[in-house]
């Protein structure tokens, strides 16, 4: 890397100090830039929405991932070839003659191949665009030579190379040229020709075999019953070695009589595996009856072909002149195994000799060395759509590896961006492909994110891959795995997608707020359920051993109660009433709290309650949300991000698209009576609570008021030295009425 001594400008972008490219003399410049400033070192080639040649091109070495250095090399090429570097911010699709740098060799190359391009596509314009150099085959579809170390029937002038060539292709095989032809290289004409001196060396030393054009049928009918006869002969000479066996060996009436209840014809699998004919001591094969039929066809051509021309009149044929036979065939197969040249073998031998003697491989290599003298033109074509290609899409690259501008800036999506899921109410457009499923998991948990992994599938086209796809607004309760949503491609093709699992972290500060009361409602219904689950299975216990008591005749173990006990409903009631008398003392005291304060303060006491209770999980959350890094997401997927990139909050939410409905000017008439109906329910119990506060609250509140009053009178007396003997009594009274009043 070259010593950093250019004039860069910086950005805070993500929680990151980033330098900023705005002109094309900070491209040019990008290789002095320290390697430690780059945003990104490395990212893979696949999973991107970005141009698929684009990417090779940049991946000089084809390693499928690119590099800082390969980056800062097409930089440096790119900027000297073009007159004004400055283009490359315009993502322009062509280029005029006038901007290429033909002060510069290879740039003045490459304008002289745009040329050339222009001329072969027979067009004339003044410049030259990506549509025009992406079709190499019409590019090359008239030219005899283009470089590329292949010659088509075009490439030859003379008919007879012209049909040479296309007998290559049709034997040997072909290879594509630039110009989408079928054509030849060196090495197919080569094949070509050694297989014909091979294939005529061969039929040079033909052995035509003990039958002469019958030889290759004959050997096939040997070949089909060579078994079946050894297997005959073989049960012959245990019959000759123990007469006693010859049931054993020989077709048993039982087996046929096995299969003969069914269709026999269709039972021809099984005819076969019986012996070829009835085995018997010393033995000779019959050749004129008692074949077994599974094998009846192919014997008669055995005889017709063999037996016949060897044995004519015979009636039987021993195993020595079996063997015989088969051994005429010994250098027949001797010189069929040693065939070379198989390749050529349909051309037929007299054309191969005649192909042979006119000896055109010379001519062939000839042309094939005319068009391989093209191949710096040719290359400096294909350069030509390498440049364009560079100049549209260059920068674009560049503002997603060097800085994350388009992700930041939204005003583009990132490469690394898949597309847009919906799901819950919401879509998030942060949405990664995953190219390695096992690098996943523990990377990406370590970003803070709320990431939702993914299966989607298009059933129309059968493409299927995986996402991972970040929320960052709303709240989680509910997300599952096996949740079902839509995701839409770049292209705005549409996929089934299924959550397969979750990394779960905080994913806004409206969801902190709200998690210890989530939590302690959780809780008590954990609670509820769990306790009314136990009360089921201790009644359902109680009465399953009751009804086996009964069914089994015995007692219960425990004495079966009546079914309504005066004294405990009694209890019951007093507990009740006592209950009651303490919820209304505790309203009374609210109420004579709350008209003791003013309704600001009440709202301020309340705001303050909630304050303490969520202000720890919103600011523990805060933080965490400001800690977002997207790195890990990215760096699980194949990327060497080097800087950290936040996801905070704000910039969070332009990311996740919660639903927004407009204020509704009618409701639906069933939706407003369940509506109406709760709120009449719970208004109810309200007013239930209050009155039975009160029924059960005043009078107590009242007594304790009157003994309050009384004792302050008793006291009052005390402390009065009058020599009314009447008065205190009177004052007793008198605080007494006051009380009950």
């Amino acid at each position: 890397m070259a010593k950093e001594t250019y004039n860069w400008k910086y950005a805070s972008l993500g929680g990151s100090v980033r330098v900023k490219l705005e002109s094309g003399e900070d491209i040019a410049h990008l290789h002095e830039l320290d390697r430690k400033k780059w945003t990104v070192l490395s990212c893979p080639t696949t999973g991107l929405e970005f141009d698929e040649k684009t990417l090779k091109i940049l991946d000089a070495d084809g390693d499928g991932r690119i590099h800082v250095d390969e980056v800062s090399a097409a930089s440096q090429w790119l900027t000297s070839v073009i007159r004004d570097p400055d283009i490359l911010l315009e993502k322009r699709s062509e280029l005029k003659f006038t901007d290429f740098n033909t002060d510069n060799e290879e740039g003045a190359k490459l304008e002289k191949s745009a040329r050339q391009i222009l001329a072969n596509l027979k067009i004339e314009k003044d410049g030259i665009s990506l549509a025009e150099t992406s079709d190499n085959e019409k590019i090359f579809a008239e030219t005899q030579f283009n470089g590329d170390g292949i010659i088509t029937e075009a490439s030859a002038d003379d008919e007879a190379l012209k049909e040479t060539i296309k007998d290559i292709i049709a034997t040997v095989g072909s290879s594509k040229d630039r110009s989408g032809a079928d054509g030849v290289n060196t090495d197919q004409i080569e094949a070509f020709y050694t297989a014909l001196a091979d294939y005529s060396a061969w039929m040079t030393a033909e052995d035509k075999g003990p039958f002469g054009e019958n030889t290759e049928a004959a050997l096939a009918a040997c070949e089909a019953l060579k078994e079946k006869i050894a297997d005959w002969f073989m049960r012959c000479k245990l019959i000759s070695f123990n007469d006693a066996v010859a049931g054993v060996v020989d077709l048993s009436v039982e087996k046929v009589g096995s299969i003969s209840d069914g269709d026999l014809a269709a039972a021809s699998g099984e005819i076969a595996t019986y012996p070829l004919a009835r085995p018997v001591a010393g033995g000779k094969l019959p050749l004129n009856g008692g074949i077994n039929p599974a094998w009846k066809g192919a014997f008669d051509t055995l005889k017709a072909l063999v037996f016949d021309v060897e044995f004519p009149g015979q009636d039987s044929v021993s195993e020595e002149e079996w063997l015989g036979v088969l051994a005429k065939f010994d250098s027949y197969t001797a010189w069929k195994a040693a065939k070379k040249g198989a390749e050529v073998e349909s051309l037929g031998i007299d054309k191969v000799n005649a192909l042979i003697k006119a000896d055109q491989k010379a001519a062939l290599l000839e042309l094939i060395e005319k068009d391989k003298a093209l191949e710096p033109e040719a290359l400096s074509i294909e350069a030509v759509d390498k440049l364009l290609h560079l100049v549209r899409d260059f920068y674009t690259f560049l503002n997603n590896y060097v800085v994350f501008e388009d992700f930041y800036s939204r005003k583009d999506k990132a490469i690394f961006q898949a597309g847009r899921l919906y799901i819950d109410q919401r879509s998030t457009d942060l949405c990664v492909k995953v190219i390695d499923a096992g690098r996943q998991g523990d990377i990406s948990s370590l970003s803070g994110m709320y990431i939702l992994y993914c299966n989607c599938t298009n059933k129309i086209t059968g493409k299927s891959f995986p996402i991972a796809a970040v929320l960052t607004d709303g709240d989680v309760n509910g997300m599952r795995p096996g949740k079902n949503a839509i995701f839409y491609d770049r292209n705005g093709d549409q996929y089934d997608a299924v959550v397969t699992s979750i990394v779960d972290n905080p994913i806004s500060l409206r969801q902190a707020f709200w998690a210890p009361y989530k939590k302690v409602g959780k809780w008590i219904s954990d609670k509820v359920d769990k306790s009314a689950s136990q009360k089921n299975e201790n009644s359902m216990s109680k009465l399953t051993d009751s009804a086996d008591a009964a069914t089994s005749g015995t007692a219960p173990t425990a004495a079966i109660q009546s079914s309504f006990d005066i004294a405990k409903f009694a209890g019951i009631f007093a507990a009740l009433g006592m209950a009651f008398a303490l919820i209304g003392q505790m309203i009374v005291a609210i109420v004579k709290g709350i008209a003791a304060i003013k309704f600001w303060q009440l709202l301020l006491i309340v705001a303050a309650i909630m304050l303490v209770i969520s202000l720890p999980s919103v600011f523990i959350t805060w933080r965490k949300l400001r800690r977002r890094d997207l790195g890990p997401v990215l760096n699980a997927n194949g990327w060497a991000v080097n800087a950290v990139s936040y996801v905070k909050p704000k910039f969070g939410k332009t990311l996740t698209t919660l639903v927004k409905y407009p204020k509704l000017k009618a409701v639906d008439p069933e939706e407003a009576k369940k509506v109406r109906r709760r709120k009449c329910i719970i208004w109810t119990v309200v007013v239930l609570l209050l009155a039975a506060g009160a029924y059960f609250g005043i009078p107590k509140y009242k007594a304790c008021k009157a003994a309050k009053a009384e004792a302050a009178a008793v006291e009052a007396v005390d402390e009065n030295t009058t020599e009314n003997a009447e008065e205190p009594t009177a004052l007793i009274e008198d605080a007494a009425t006051e009380a009950e009043n």
